[in-house]
């Protein structure tokens, strides 16, 4: 498909929760202390809420006369149901509905709270609106209906799933049926073995399918905060076997599941394995040289190999460095990190050390309320309202098999929001050497996501642009997951390129080509150049001092 330009205005970053927020947690004090400044200012500026109770007022008796003085908005699928305009009822309670939507959004813009109250104001009245849906209720037309269809079951069942998760979901909706895959027979299944462990890590060599290989293998290194198998989930989109089938040595780093025992695992702690993991794959494939991938918190930690690789002059052993929606520049402007103070750090490093980890269900809450119309509200109404149960999606699964984070990395990666460090010269310091990254000449592909509410893609750019080397940087249409998990074929799929880098995210936007299709096949022609020769296909795994030692996805996928 032929090139053509990127239209409209450049995507906006993530405006509300995104993977600082997770990291470092959100207070229940914090969002009560926004309603609180939200109530003085009201009772301060009585003209104010005066003014717009009226206007609010003036528009319910309009609804209540049958005026339809508001449209949902286009993205917004809660309200698809034909009732919510043909029935009078229904057109009533939704009109009245974003009545008080639109005028709580107009008396937090007009009122005269500080620029920083009004965008906590915004975040806080977006959860509360969204919780107040009329969807939300035994009153959605959809429930109704399922109520008589079912003669009262879906109600039964409703209960039941409601009882099923406060006891064993910590009160949130179940996205996904646990019971429809199992890691290692319907996920994870590309044959493989691993061939070398230690404390932190299995190494994972899968076996070639393809005649010839190129000689510098692939290093997949997947977040500390989640399994490895987003990459390998069923052969209809498992990168694993893209790579495999291409040519390229494919090795899997499978991070252990941390419990309090390992709570001093630090950032240096994980460099350190991950250079032994790396070491492995050259002493088995022959080659001077690997190429890194690394995704999301993986690519901070290739990232910081790199750095300390270089500052020990041992860079030619990376022949190439992919990152993934990843952060190395941590500034992000969201309203969620105007709750992040020095108190909100401390207390939340206080927590993970005490504990001795940071638990992966607590991640997974604020990664919820992230989008909560589509993570919670929506399994709110499927599996208690229509008595349904979740579906059964694999990337939704691999999204609940949660992990955890040991504490010393945990509060790494909080100082790495707080200072920034990669920004400037040595402001990161790992396994005793100090970090330069404009010094790690290595090749570079970068990939962001336009829909990316956790890693905000103008981060990811700015990212790219702290590494020194030849740097690439694409710009897929979609989301954090999605934009990793992009096999070719997906007829949504496409991507924003422009190989010519500038110093503004916008102004890379606006000369930047739309490409129709996966970004895949361009990385694979881009690693491809940089993989040295090809050769006969060995067949083997491992070799006589790394010989397998269990079939993948090994042991350390299925600790809880």
């Amino acid at each position: 498909m032929k090139d053509k330009p990127a239209k409209g205005s450049p995507p906006s970053p993530a405006t509300f929760i995104n993977v600082q927020s997770a990291i470092t947690g959100l207070r229940g004090r914090d969002l009560i202390s926004t309603l609180r400044t939200v109530t003085r200012h009201g009772l301060r500026h009585p003209v104010h809420t005066a003014r717009h109770a009226l206007a609010l007022g003036g528009q319910l008796g309009r609804v209540l006369i049958g005026d339809t003085l508001h449209k949902p908005h286009a993205h917004d699928n809660r309200f698809n149901d034909p009732a919510w305009s043909l029935n009078p009822f229904y057109r009533r309670g939704l009109q009245a509905y974003l009545s008080w939507q639109k005028h709580t959004r107009q008396w937090i813009d007009e009122s005269k709270m500080s620029e920083d109250d009004r965008a906590r104001a915004h975040f806080v009245f977006t959860l509360i609106n969204d919780a107040l849906s009329p969807t939300n209720s035994l009153l959605n037309p959809m429930a109704v209906k399922e109520l008589f269809n079912s003669g009262g079951l879906s109600l039964v069942k409703g209960l039941t799933h409601l009882l099923d998760d406060l006891r064993h979901n910590h009160g949130l909706p179940s996205q996904v049926n646990k019971q429809a895959f199992e890691v290692g027979r319907s996920l994870a299944t590309t044959p493989g073995s691993v061939v070398f462990r230690n404390e932190l890590l299995e190494l994972i060599q899968y076996k070639p399918m393809s005649e010839k290989q190129y000689a510098r293998p692939l290093l997949v290194v997947p977040p500390q905060i989640n399994k490895f198998y987003i990459f390998d989930l069923s052969p209809s989109n498992s990168f694993v076997q893209y790579a495999l089938k291409n040519g390229l040595q494919t090795f899997m780093v499978s991070w252990r599941n941390p419990d309090p025992r390992h709570r001093e695992w630090g950032l240096s702690t994980y460099v350190e394995a991950l250079e032994e993991a790396m070491n492995v794959c050259r002493a088995i494939t022959g080659s001077r040289e690997v190429h890194l991938m690394g995704a999301c918190a993986g690519g901070l930690t290739i990232a910081a190999l790199q750095g300390h690789l270089q500052a020990k002059r041992q860079l030619r052993r990376i022949s190439s460095a992919t990152y993934l929606v990843s952060l190395l520049d941590s500034q992000i402007d969201s309203p969620a990190t105007l709750f992040v103070d020095e108190q909100t750090l401390e207390a939340a490093k206080r927590r993970s050390y005490q504990q001795g980890v940071l638990s992966g269900q607590d991640m997974a809450r604020v990664f919820a309320w992230m989008r909560p119309n589509d993570l919670i509200w929506n399994y709110w109404v499927n599996n208690y309202l229509l008595g349904k149960s979740p579906p059964a999606f694999d990337i939704l699964f691999w999204n609940n098999d949660n992990t955890r984070l040991p504490a010393a990395l945990h509060g790494d990666l909080l100082d790495f929001f707080k200072h920034n460090p990669l920004t400037h010269p040595g402001g990161l310091e790992v396994c005793g050497t100090p970090i330069d990254l404009q010094k790690v000449t290595v090749d570079s592909f970068s990939v962001g996501g336009i829909n990316d509410h956790i890693t905000p893609w103008d981060a990811v750019y700015r990212s790219t642009l702290l590494l020194g080397g030849n740097k690439r940087f694409v710009l897929a249409n979609s989301g954090h997951i999605q934009s990793i998990l992009n096999p070719p074929g997906n007829p949504k799929a496409n991507y924003i390129d422009n190989p010519k880098l500038s110093s503004d995210p916008r102004a890379w936007y606006f000369d930047a080509q739309k490409v129709e299709g996966s970004w895949w096949p361009q990385w694979l022609s881009w690693i491809q150049e940089r993989s040295g020769v090809q050769r006969e296909t060995v067949m083997a795994v491992g070799n006589q001092n790394y010989p397998p030692m269990e079939a993948a996805p090994g042991t350390y996928v299925h600790i809880r």
